[in-house]
Protein backbone atom coordinates (compact mmCIF):
# COMPACT_ATOMS: atom_id res chain seq x y z
CA UNK A 1 0.00 0.00 0.00
CA UNK A 2 2.85 2.40 0.76
CA UNK A 3 4.21 1.99 -2.77
CA UNK A 4 0.87 3.10 -4.22
CA UNK A 5 0.72 6.06 -1.82
CA UNK A 6 4.25 7.04 -2.84
CA UNK A 7 3.26 6.85 -6.50
CA UNK A 8 0.19 9.04 -5.93
CA UNK A 9 2.26 11.55 -3.97
CA UNK A 10 4.88 11.72 -6.71
CA UNK A 11 2.20 12.11 -9.40
CA UNK A 12 0.68 15.00 -7.44
CA UNK A 13 4.09 16.60 -6.96
CA UNK A 14 4.83 16.31 -10.67
CA UNK A 15 1.49 17.85 -11.65
CA UNK A 16 2.00 20.69 -9.18
CA UNK A 17 5.50 21.36 -10.43
CA UNK A 18 4.31 21.40 -14.05
CA UNK A 19 1.71 24.00 -13.07
CA UNK A 20 4.35 26.10 -11.32
CA UNK A 21 6.56 25.93 -14.45
CA UNK A 22 3.63 27.11 -16.55
CA UNK A 23 3.03 30.09 -14.25
CA UNK A 24 6.70 31.09 -14.23
CA UNK A 25 6.93 30.77 -18.01
CA UNK A 26 3.95 33.09 -18.48
CA UNK A 27 5.41 35.47 -15.93
CA UNK A 28 8.64 35.62 -17.91
CA UNK A 29 6.80 36.13 -21.20
CA UNK A 30 4.61 38.91 -19.82
CA UNK A 31 7.25 40.68 -17.70
CA UNK A 32 7.70 44.35 -18.43
CA UNK A 33 11.31 44.80 -17.29
CA UNK A 34 14.51 42.85 -17.73
CA UNK A 35 14.87 42.43 -13.96
CA UNK A 36 11.39 40.90 -13.58
CA UNK A 37 11.96 38.74 -16.66
CA UNK A 38 15.24 37.43 -15.23
CA UNK A 39 13.60 36.67 -11.88
CA UNK A 40 10.83 34.63 -13.51
CA UNK A 41 13.32 32.96 -15.83
CA UNK A 42 15.53 31.94 -12.91
CA UNK A 43 12.53 30.59 -10.98
CA UNK A 44 11.42 28.69 -14.11
CA UNK A 45 14.83 27.07 -14.51
CA UNK A 46 14.83 26.00 -10.85
CA UNK A 47 11.33 24.55 -11.20
CA UNK A 48 12.28 22.72 -14.39
CA UNK A 49 15.17 21.10 -12.52
CA UNK A 50 12.78 19.99 -9.76
CA UNK A 51 10.31 18.67 -12.34
CA UNK A 52 13.10 16.73 -14.05
CA UNK A 53 14.20 15.23 -10.75
CA UNK A 54 10.67 14.10 -9.90
CA UNK A 55 10.20 12.66 -13.38
CA UNK A 56 13.52 10.78 -13.19
CA UNK A 57 12.62 9.21 -9.85
CA UNK A 58 9.18 8.19 -11.12
CA UNK A 59 10.62 6.81 -14.34
CA UNK A 60 13.23 4.78 -12.45
CA UNK A 61 10.43 3.14 -10.46
CA UNK A 62 8.38 2.49 -13.62
CA UNK A 63 5.68 4.95 -12.53
CA UNK A 64 5.97 7.25 -15.54
CA UNK A 65 6.37 5.81 -18.99
CA UNK A 66 5.99 8.29 -21.84
CA UNK A 67 4.06 7.12 -24.88
CA UNK A 68 5.95 6.47 -28.07
CA UNK A 69 4.73 8.55 -30.99
CA UNK A 70 3.69 6.69 -34.11
CA UNK A 71 6.08 7.23 -37.03
CA UNK A 72 3.29 8.39 -39.37
CA UNK A 73 2.34 11.13 -36.86
CA UNK A 74 5.97 12.23 -36.57
CA UNK A 75 6.25 12.38 -40.37
CA UNK A 76 3.02 14.38 -40.59
CA UNK A 77 4.25 16.99 -38.12
CA UNK A 78 7.65 17.19 -39.80
CA UNK A 79 5.95 17.72 -43.16
CA UNK A 80 3.68 20.41 -41.74
CA UNK A 81 6.57 22.42 -40.29
CA UNK A 82 8.83 21.81 -43.25
CA UNK A 83 6.27 23.25 -45.64
CA UNK A 84 5.10 26.11 -43.39
CA UNK A 85 8.68 27.35 -42.91
CA UNK A 86 9.25 27.43 -46.64
CA UNK A 87 6.10 29.49 -47.18
CA UNK A 88 7.39 32.37 -45.01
Amino acid sequence: MTNNNDKNLMENMLLLEKGVCDLYMHGAIESSTANVHQTFNSALNNSLAIQDSIYSKMSAKGWYAPEQAEQNKINSVKQKFCCSQGAN
